[in-house]
């Protein structure tokens, strides 16, 4: 089946763009959050498109004044990944690896325009390859860009300006990730012991500090990476490092949810210090990590749907909210450096038991 994207040279198979490979499970995503300066105001938006499910989503989130505001919507894909629009939201690129643009026409109440810049040209973090026994669970490419961002939100009728210096993240990922519905039939030795990940993209006045990390249920990591990237960095940028570690983290009581944490990373001068402090909570279940707007899943021709989240009532040791991103202030010293504060995210799931946090 030909489509749009047959006439872009950017074919990785002989066959036409419409058909990814061979797994039901690939996947081809968008992931861009912005928040206020005090970070009392935070947006989250994501666009899936799933070739072998024939299913496209999105969802956006907006937290104002302690509830979670979520947008749902999903299509048949209809085979055509060009069609950046699932319902009332829509993606440009404006310009690639710079600028992108998220458009919600007002619907259910909630909508928003939001323009995304790039502060350096964007990380590509090391290929993410896990098995589960004999089954692949993951097999990805991310690239990750703090940005800047202007425009403007809106919630049943009260319209905000994001003024006065927004700043965010974005990401793209593509590859094999579990989407849609569950498998039906078991795998023998294909079980998911646990799962393990941190992830704190950071904004500072004239750098950006990335780290992630996925573990297994010992603590011992099997991806790993710290980036400290000054503004304008390009390609070849900045200081990485494959040996970063997060120490000092202690759990809220009753949750998979730290108090905080210090990240260090490794430098040639020392070692860099970020204290991370936890101000604000986000829940993945808002922008399709859930149950019933879960990624890939098949809605129909075309759904649409509005779900209100009161963050002081949710239930935070429930499963469903063990996905959070925790808005978090930042504090970094580098030997020889003044201390610089910044605002970020500190993402967090743990799935199944974790030994050096005692669960």
């Amino acid at each position: 089946m030909l489509t749009k994207g047959d006439d872009f040279p950017i074919h990785q198979t002989p066959e036409p763009i419409a058909y990814a490979g061979s797994d039901r499970n690939f996947y081809d995503r968008y992931f861009f959050n912005a928040y206020s300066p005090d970070g009392s105001e935070f947006v989250a938006v994501a666009f899936g498109v799933y070739p072998a499910l024939n299913v496209a989503d999105a969802h956006v989130s907006i937290i104002r004044g302690g509830t979670q505001y979520c947008l749902h919507a999903s299509r048949i894909l209809a085979m055509e990944r060009m069609d950046l629009v699932v319902g009332p939201l829509r993606i440009e690129v404006v310009e690639p690896l710079q600028t992108l643009r998220v458009t919600l026409e007002k619907a259910e109440g909630l909508a928003c325009e939001l323009t995304f810049e790039g502060r350096a040209f964007p990380i590509e973090e090391p290929r993410f390859t896990y098995r589960n026994g004999p089954r692949m669970f993951m097999d990805y490419t991310r690239l990750t860009q703090n940005v800047r961002v202007s425009g403007w939100t809106e919630v049943d009728g009260e319209r905000r300006a994001c003024a006065g210096g927004w700043t965010g993240t974005r990401d793209r990922s593509w590859g094999v990730r579990p989407v849609g519905a569950p498998d039906p039939q078991p795998t023998p030795g294909g079980t998911m012991m646990g799962f393990f990940w941190q992830w704190t993209p950071l904004n500072f006045a004239d750098k950006s500090v990335f780290f992630h990390v996925n573990a297994d249920t010992e603590g011992k990591p099997w991806n790993t990476r710290a980036v400290i990237l000054p503004d304008g960095a390009g390609p070849q940028g900045g200081w990485h490092s494959d040996r970063p570690r997060m120490e000092d983290v202690a759990l809220k009581a009753g949750t998979r949810h730290a108090l905080g944490g210090t990240l260090k990373i490794p430098l040639e001068q020392g070692e860099a210090s970020v204290r991370l402090e936890p101000k604000g909570l986000f829940l993945m279940r808002g922008i399709g990590y859930g149950a019933e707007w879960r990624h890939g899943a098949l809605k129909g021709e075309l759904a649409v749907g509005r779900e209100d989240i009161d963050l002081a009532a949710a239930d935070l040791a429930a499963p469903e909210n063990w996905h959070i991103q925790a808005i978090a202030t930042a504090t970094m010293e580098i030997p020889g450096e003044a201390p610089q504060q910044g605002l970020g995210v500190f993402e967090q799931l743990i799935f199944g038991p974790y030994r050096p946090y005692g669960l």
